[in-house]
């Protein structure tokens, strides 16, 4: 069958990338087809065989997955043919039953229709010359399987663990796969299909459900004159007596099925469930954030699982538990594909707890927690970072090497500043006492304002998380300064209160706090109450990192005596309120030195009417530039000792 192509006759209009992927995969098809002698060696077929899927994964619902998808069963049929091996053949079907399920419009549906029908006589195991050993084997762990399956069948706590259930399924398809041709292979199939529906019956997950569907075929399709080919012809909601199943009548009957057994709900019951309403990610190489989006709080867990090379799994795995959850209406399967993630996958995991996996390549540390209204648990993954470290400078007389600061030690560079007006969209920010104001516009005036002054006078690359009135989740402006890879972070806000002679100017940083005035400055950033503050703090130490509290308390004490130096200039009644710290969200996760600059409060009328007014926005600006320039000053002293002149050969 080399040679295949599929061709297409109408324009794609989405992005090149599936479509690039895909041609990649088709030239190392027709590459291996001209070289028989490749065609022997079963790592060629699955580096094609991997190209395809990987054109797949870039776009699962483009029009370019179906042909992928396609070519990715051909190729392990025609593996097949080579290798005699069964799960080749699983896979090509697993990857033409794919298609006619979730494809049903594509036009490669029909020919995998007819791809699965030419399985038909030849369906049934080629015959594999086992050796007596295995054999005996495959008895050996046959019996392990059922004393398995009947041991999980009469204890109810047991099968509520998922993993009891998947105990017993490894037994039994091992117990196949030794001898696929032998006397129990009917039997030991069939009983994995029953396993994976019993399981179903526990975790309500529609996979579970497929997969028994899918077993029950292939025992159909393999031993049509066995016991066990009648009981999957059962299963499958088929007549005993009627010829070879047609795979459309296969899916018909399992959606029936599907519908019929779903379990009846309680409406009291369902509200008292959180739901699951997505999955959201950002990532550069060294860093990813995935967010899990939730209508409501509850609880959770986390756990790493430690790679099992007897798995043969390429990647480890991270995932969060979400206990009384229900996975909404979304995509359970986000491909991330980064030099840290490769997917995301969320399931109901039992009835009532959903299951978000997170399959890892590579990574240096992790973190998950929760923030609130709304509800949402970030995942954030750290990879080794790839900067290049200065050479440190020369040790000052007198200084204490185990005093100063991590950045000073290693002569960190600033050359990009990520800038963060608070608020925006449908999220207005504190409303101003003047009719009109709001704090939104407020932020946004003085950002860009201050991007222009730090390009202008600093020289470094500035990125405005929003250069327009639009909304911005808390968690997405954090991961924008560590993908964007920043070396220092700056929110913009205005204050508020509700005693409206309150005044002044403060500058925040990240850190615990027990100071009543800043956690209610936090909660109102925040969006969420005092309570969840206090609750957030007692997960913080896991989430804190010294140095760069350390270098987030220096940046903010110089920008605060900056900022108060400029403005007392001008005006008058300015009230100096100090450098502090609380838990912001906005702040939380940096990988960077990050400050927040509370400009004023809108609340005054005095302040506020300040807030609106061009020259007071210059003011402040001007003060946070030579805030930062301070900052890079004591932290890259070479910065400002001019270009280094050296002495010419001539005169």
């Amino acid at each position: 069958m080399c040679g295949l192509t599929v061709f297409f006759w109408s324009c794609v209009s989405t992005g090149a990338a599936p479509q690039d992927l895909y041609f990649q995969a088709e030239n190392c098809y027709r590459a291996l087809c001209s070289q028989p002698e490749k065609m022997k060696y079963r790592s060629y077929w699955l580096d094609c065989i991997d190209k395809f899927e990987a054109a797949f994964r870039r776009s699962p619902t483009g029009p370019w997955a179906p042909a992928a998808l396609f070519m990715t069963g051909v190729l392990y049929e025609e593996l097949y043919g080579h290798s005699y091996a069964p799960a080749d053949r699983e896979k090509a079907r697993a990857a033409f039953e794919r298609i006619i399920r979730d494809y049903p419009k594509s036009a490669y549906k029909a020919r995998s229709v007819e791809a699965i029908r030419k399985f038909g006589a030849d369906a049934i195991v080629k015959t594999v010359k086992v050796d007596k050993a295995e054999t005996g084997d495959a008895r050996k762990i046959y019996a392990e399987a059922k004393a398995c399956y009947a041991a999980l069948s009469v204890d109810p706590k047991r099968k509520k663990f998922r993993s009891d259930w998947e105990a017993c399924i490894e037994k039994s398809e091992k117990a196949h796969r030794l001898d696929p041709s032998g006397p129990l292979a009917a039997a030991a199939l069939y009983m994995t299909g029953s396993l994976y529906e019993e399981l179903h019956a526990h975790s309500f997950n529609a996979d579970d459900r497929k997969k028994a569907l899918e077993i029950y075929q292939q025992v159909v399709d393999r031993y049509p004159e066995s016991e066990y080919g009648m009981k999957a012809r059962v299963g499958l909601g088929l007549p005993i007596d009627d010829g070879p199943a047609s795979i459309d009548a296969v899916i018909a009957a399992a959606v029936d099925r599907q519908e019929a057994s779903a379990p009846e709900t309680d409406p009291g019951k369902e509200s008292a469930y959180s739901t699951v309403t997505g999955i959201r990610f950002w990532s550069n190489p060294e860093y990813t954030r995935v967010v899990i989006d939730a209508d409501r709080e509850t609880t959770f867990v986390n756990n790493l699982l430690k790679k099992d090379p007897s798995l043969n799994l390429k990647h480890q795995r991270l995932y969060v538990d979400l206990e009384n959850s229900r996975l909404g209406d979304i995509e359970k399967m986000i491909p991330i594909q980064d030099s840290l993630l490769e997917l995301a996958r969320a399931g109901q995991y039992t009835p009532d707890t959903v299951r978000v996996v997170v399959d890892i390549n590579s990574f240096e540390s992790y973190n998950v927690f929760s923030l609130q209204n709304p509800f949402r648990i970030v995942i954030d993954v750290r990879g080794k970072s790839k900067g290049q470290y200065l050479p440190p400078p020369a040790s000052t007389p007198g200084a204490s090497p185990g005093t100063a600061s991590i950045a000073r030690q290693l002569a960190l560079g600033v050359g990009r500043i990520v800038i963060d007006p608070g608020h925006g969209g449908k999220d207005y920010g504190a409303p101003g006492v003047i009719k009109g104001v709001h704090e939104k516009h407020v932020n946004l005036a003085i950002a860009k304002c201050l991007a222009e002054k730090i390009r202008r006078e600093l020289g470094c690359e500035v990125i405005l998380t929003r250069d327009t009135d639009r909304y911005l989740t808390l968690e997405e402006r954090t991961a924008i300064a560590n993908t964007e890879r920043a070396d220092l972070f700056i929110s913009i806000h205005a204050n508020a209160a509700r005693n409206h002679l309150a005044s002044g100017i403060e500058t925040y940083f990240l850190n615990l706090t027990t100071d009543e005035e800043s956690i209610a400055v936090a909660a109102r950033e925040n969006a969420t109450s005092k309570k969840n503050i206090s609750e957030l703090q007692s997960i913080l130490n896991d989430l804190l990192q010294n140095a760069k509290i350390n270098e987030s308390s220096r940046l903010a004490t110089y920008v605060q005596s900056a900022v108060i130096a400029n403005v007392t200039k001008s005006y008058d009644r300015v009230i100096d309120k100090g450098v502090k710290q609380a838990p912001f969200y906005v702040l939380i996760g940096a990988h960077m030195p990050s400050i927040l600059v509370e400009t004023a409060f809108i609340s005054n009328k005095m302040e506020c009417a300040r807030l609106i007014d061009p020259k007071y926005q210059e003011t402040i600006c001007r003060g946070i530039v030579e805030g930062i320039r301070h900052y890079i000053k004591e932290t890259q002293p070479t910065a400002y000792f001019g270009p280094v002149v050296t002495e010419g050969s001539g005169g």
